[in-house]
């Protein structure tokens, strides 16, 4: 059991790697600011590009902001403000012996957004980017305009047994001469930092987590889902947020609800990232 469990890790790794260098094949938009903001004890990067309506971007676990949103970024900055983040550890964000919990992490992002004075915004996150997300929901209702989740839940038991399995192997060799290795190093402050910062994201991960249902159903905010049909999400459990979102009903007998589920056919939880055009219509279509 074990070893099928490593080996769907390994997989796991491998379609990162290849979506990573997809990705890095296209040339980096530069921010027409950047800096990092102090926030909750520690130094916290952002990026911004455009004007407009902000949209704020909150990447997948060990990405960077350039590894998750670089496809996306120059589109959306056409038409919108878009403030991209990197949490605690992740890419130019220093490495912090600070515990991580998606708590503290969405109030780093409303404490970004203070330092920025931007009083309200739209947020879209990206898998943990997406939990901590739904917790910025929660914690800072007033902040939010719109809700995008990208193929993330709030809860541990909305992944399949599968990947919460998966994690229980991570090990720091098996990020060894990767591209995350590789981004992380190219970025970092300080680049001795690596090991603490995955056993630091292991531990985070080992950590069941739960926002709430109650917490779910209140959200005033229109939320749009979107996920892959095979992205390791369970999607009974999905179907139950949208529901707890006010989705799921039959609307040719009444009105449309304001939140949205998207599944995106033949897609995983990485190459679900890979389709640009597909999630930049979405998110035009919802924001707007």
């Amino acid at each position: 059991m074990k070893k099928g469990r490593t080996q769907l890790l390994k997989s796991m790794l491998l379609v990162v790697m290849m979506f990573v260098a997809c990705t890095s094949n296209a040339q980096k938009m530069k921010p027409s600011n950047s800096g990092y903001a102090p926030v909750n004890g520690i130094k916290v990067y952002y990026e911004v590009y455009g004007k407009g309506d902000p949209v704020i971007l909150l990447h997948g676990a060990f990405y960077t902001i350039d590894m998750n949103w670089g496809e996306l970024i120059p589109e959306l900055s056409k038409t919108r403000k878009v403030i991209a983040i990197e949490m605690q550890g992740h890419g130019h964000s220093p490495f912090s012996e600070r515990k991580l919990s998606i708590n503290t992490l969405a109030s780093d992002v409303e404490k970004v957004m203070d330092y920025l004075k931007i009083e309200r915004a739209d947020v879209a996150g990206y898998s943990m980017g997406g939990s901590v997300a739904y917790q910025f929901a929660v914690q800072s209702p007033k902040r939010l305009r719109k809700l995008v989740i990208i193929s993330s839940t709030y809860k541990t038991e909305g992944w399949l047994p599968a990947v919460n399995n998966a994690f229980k192997d991570f090990k720091p060799e098996f990020f060894d001469n990767t591209p995350l290795k590789t981004g992380y190093d190219a970025v970092a402050p300080d680049k001795t930092k690596w090991k603490p910062f995955l056993m630091q994201m292991f531990d985070f991960s080992h950590v069941p987590f739960n926002v709430g249902d109650s917490n779910i159903s209140k959200i005033s905010a229109p939320v749009l889902l979107i996920a892959g049909d095979n992205d390791g999400l369970d999607k009974i459990e999905l179907m139950k947020t949208y529901q707890l979102l006010g989705g799921g009903v039959t609307a040719d007998l009444g009105p449309m609800p304001k939140s949205q589920l998207a599944i995106v056919p033949g897609q995983g939880h990485v190459s679900l990232m890979m389709q640009t055009q597909t999630i930049l219509n979405y998110l035009n279509g919802f924001l707007k």
